[in-house]
Parts: structure tokens; C-alpha cells; sequence
């Protein structure tokens, strides 16, 4: 496990980057470089400051928060700019825009005291690749907690326009002669994501894999930094990228390409980004962690209000976040998604969600969730399967160490959100994908099993 990761040592992954102009699969990061934002942060009122307790007053009101400028960040923006943080005591929280995943990395690695940041938005798993030190430097262990779940959907897997027409849609029974006939050629189909191993590699590799192609051994697969992407797509050296909102609508509108599929609709409710932290942030800061929750978990419920939605458009869309249009952001927030070759999406429930989904709660971070992270990681020989034997008794007790759902549901008791919003398991239950595969976290050996491509032996 940790040579794979060493492939993607900070220089290795520079140096792919740079030679990498033929392909991308983006997370939906823009590449900025990594900046601190502020913007008009609304005051809390004196009522709203009344709302904490000396009992619950945090221990600072100063925290470094990184972030990928995605829909994923949206929680986090809005909580600053709409005075959430602030009106549970966290009057001091710094927003760093991060120019790509390996730098959010890095930046955790050193803490704030060092210039970097306390925790933030991840990619899953990498609170727990971190945790074990396998995409550290010098492998050094750096444990973090994993303590909401910020968003489900928001994302989608863009195809170039040279393959419209072609059948590579959501189903790909009746593209792989393309494939096939690529994989033969000077130039095989070529695709690529921010980070390896994490939510958007496996996004694209599931929805290949279901449609019987094979990411490891039928296409290119490459690491690339998002700021690449779009330029890739225009000049047809990249056939594929896995992105975040607000990227699939630019995409057709720009006529760059269309969008094979939602991830909504590869895996309906499913879980997308977290907040974690550093571990000895939260237990130096146990009331200024759930001071930050609560905030948090106001913003998400803010953010799942339709009617909020515009001015959540034109909040994320200033300079000092995103730098887009707000017309590339309202759609896809209320669920209409032109996805190109005539095909309209107008569905809410398929919309990028912060607080409530069909299924339950987004916020609260589910362990049978993270155990399907480490069980694709197995599958793709990302983490040996030893993690996944014995009932995954090595992957539950990773998850036990990293998942701090505890201080989540201590956080919404305080900020008095309604028992039937809490839930009462760590299971989700079992898991259906669009190809029918289900993934059942009581036997995650049984769900490997059923799965027709796959690097791992069980």
C-alpha cells in the first residue's frame, strides 16, 4: 500500500502533472493557488451570541479551514458568510483555497501553526489514508477525525464532444467496441482524476467497470491538476474527466463536451465529501469543534432551503470563492442539468443535497460509508484486503478511530436539532448501484465478490 502511494510522492505527482496535458478527470477543482478568502461575513446579532453558553462557549474562535472551490465547500462559505460560525463563538474562521487536493495534503500535514490548516473538506478516504500515514511525507502517521458529511451529489463524468453519438452514456454495453477499438490505437481512451484513490477515481472506475471496461487495463487513467482540465477537453487530447459541479453545465455550454451521467445516477444519495480535522485540533478544542458543527449544520440546513438557492449561487460565485457566473451554478443547484445530445435533467431530488436526502440525514457521517471507501480501495488494490478479512475487523477499527460521529450527534443535541433528524444507527444498511450491485457493510467480502472486475482476489 504505501509503495502505491509513494508513486504519488509531492514531486511525482508535480511532474505527472505537468506531462500530463493529454488527460483529466477532475474533482471539480479549479487549481487557484492557495489563497486565505474572507468575504462579508454577517455579524451575529446579540441574540444569536446569547445562543452560547459560557457551558458551551468554544476554547478559540480561530480555526484554518482549507477548501476546494466545489459545491462540496458550499457549507463551509456559507456558514462564514451568513454568520453561522460566528454565532456559536467561531467569530475568527479562515477559509484557504486550496490549489488541489496533494496541496490540501500537505497544508494538513503542517497544521496552522506551521502556515497550513487545521482540517477542512476531503475527498474520502483520505482522512484515513492520512491517519495511517500513506500519502504523507515520509509515511508519517497524522490521525484525523472524519466529523460530517458536507454534501451527496454534485457530480457527473464528462465526455468529450469528438465521442457524441457514440453510446458512451451512463450504460456503456454499446460503447465498448469504442473502447476496444481505442485501447488497439496509438491513442487509447484517456481519462483522468485530482487525486488517486479517493471519490472521484472511484466514481469513474465504478461506472467503467459496470459497463464491463476495465480502468486499469482498457483505458489511461491519469492524476492530473484540475486547471488543466478544460483546456484538455478543448484541444481533444482528453476523452473523459470525472468533475464537480459547476463544471457540467460550462462543459455544454461551451460546447467542450456532454455529460455521460450523474453520479446521482450512478449511486442515488450517495455519500460524497467530508469535513475532518486534525485530531489533535478536536481534542484540544472539543467545544470549538462542536461550536464549528453546529455552525455547519445550520449552513447545510440553510443551503437545502430551494428558495435560498439563488443567493447561494451568487455567495459561492464571488471572486473570493469560485471566480464563476452565477448562471453556471443556479441550474445544477436546483436540480436542471443540461447534459448535452438532447438529454434534460430537471429533478430535484437529484440536485447536490446538504442536510436531508430520500434515504435520511447527509450530515451525520455514516461508518458503513466510510467501510465502503476501504472496501473500493481494496477492490482497486489501493489497500491490501486484509482490511476487509475477518468481517473488515482491520477496516472497522480504522473507521472507529477515524469516525468521531459521536461528537456529531453531542453537536446536534446542543444545537437542538429534532431527534428524528439524528439517526440512530452507524449503518446506512445495504447499498444498491445503478449496474444493481449491492453493498451490504455486514458482509463487505460478499460485495466484492459480486463484482465482475476487480484487482483483488476473494
Amino acid at each position: 500500500m504505501a509503495e502505491f502511494f509513494n508513486q504519488f510522492s509531492r514531486r511525482k505527482f508535480i511532474f505527472t502533472a505537468g506531462a500530463s496535458a493529454s488527460a483529466v478527470l477532475l474533482k471539480g477543482c479549479l487549481g487557484n493557488p492557495p489563497e486565505t478568502t474572507g468575504g462579508t461575513q454577517t455579524a451575529p446579532t446579540a441574540e444569536a451570541a446569547a445562543n452560547v453558553s459560557a457551558e458551551q462557549a468554544p476554547e478559540v474562535t480561530k480555526v484554518n479551514l482549507g477548501y476546494i472551490p466545489i459545491v462540496e465547500a458550499a457549507p463551509l462559505i456559507i456558514a462564514k458568510e451568513k454568520g453561522f460560525f460566528a454565532k456559536y463563538g467561531m467569530t475568527n474562521v479562515e477559509l484557504a483555497k486550496q490549489a488541489s487536493w496533494g496541496a490540501a495534503r500537505d497544508n494538513v500535514e503542517i497544521g496552522s501553526a506551521g502556515g497550513g490548516i487545521d482540517g477542512g473538506q476531503w475527498q474520502m478516504p483520505m482522512p484515513h489514508l492520512i491517519t495511517e500515514g500513506l500519502i504523507t511525507k515520509g509515511n508519517k502517521p497524522i490521525p484525523m477525525y472524519v466529523l460530517c458529511q458536507l454534501i451527496t451529489h454534485g457530480n457527473g463524468i464528462a465526455i468529450a464532444n469528438k465521442h457524441q453519438g457514440s453510446g458512451i452514456g451512463l450504460e456503456l454495453a454499446k460503447a465498448k467496441a469504442i473502447f476496444s477499438k481505442l485501447k488497439a490505437s496509438p491513442t487509447p481512451f484517456t481519462a483522468a482524476q485530482t487525486f488517486p484513490a479517493v471519490n472521484q477515481d472511484f466514481w469513474i472506475r465504478y461506472w467503467l467497470a459496470a459497463g464491463g471496461i476495465d480502468p486499469d487495463a482498457d483505458i489511461k487513467l491519469l492524476t492530473v491538476p484540475s486547471a488543466q482540465t478544460v483546456a484538455n477537453m478543448k484541444t481533444g487530447t482528453m476523452d473523459a474527466f470525472s468533475t464537480g459541479d459547476p463544471w457540467p453545465f460550462r462543459i455544454v455550454k461551451d460546447k467542450i463536451g456532454y455529460m455521460a451521467a450523474l453520479t446521482a445516477e450512478i449511486w442515488k444519495n450517495h455519500p460524497e465529501e467530508y469535513l475532518a480535522m486534525r485530531a489533535d485540533w478536536v481534542d484540544q478544542h472539543p467545544k470549538a469543534t462542536k461550536a464549528l458543527l453546529k455552525g455547519i449544520m445550520e449552513a447545510q440546513q440553510w443551503c437545502d432551503n430551494f428558495d435560498n438557492r439563488k443567493e447561494m449561487s451568487e455567495i459561492v460565485a464571488q471572486r473570493a470563492y469560485f471566480n464563476v457566473p452565477v448562471d453556471v451554478l443556479l441550474d445544477p443547484f436546483m436540480g436542471k442539468y443540461d447534459m448535452g445530445e438532447g438529454r434534460q435533467i430537471d429533478d430535484r431530488s437529484m440536485a447536490a443535497l446538504y442536510w436531508k436526502d430520500e434515504k435520511g440525514s447527509v450530515s451525520y457521517p455514516y461508518k458503513s460509508h466510510d467501510l465502503w471507501f476501504i472496501t473500493e480501495s481494496v477492490r482497486w488494490g489501493f489497500l491490501p484486503k486484509d482490511y476487509i478479512e475477518n468481517n473488515a475487523a482491520k477496516a472497522k477499527a480504522l473507521i472507529d478511530k477515524v469516525n468521531r460521529e459521536d461528537i456529531w450527534k453531542e453537536a446536534a443535541k446542543e444545537a437542538g436539532i429534532a431527534a428524528a433528524d439524528i439517526p440512530a444507527s452507524t449503518s446506512r444498511g445495504v447499498e444498491e448501484f445503478f449496474d444493481g450491485a449491492k453493498f451490504d457493510p455486514e458482509n463487505p467480502e460478499a460485495y466484492l465478490k459480486s463484482l465482475q472486475i476487480k484487482k483483488v482476489s476473494v
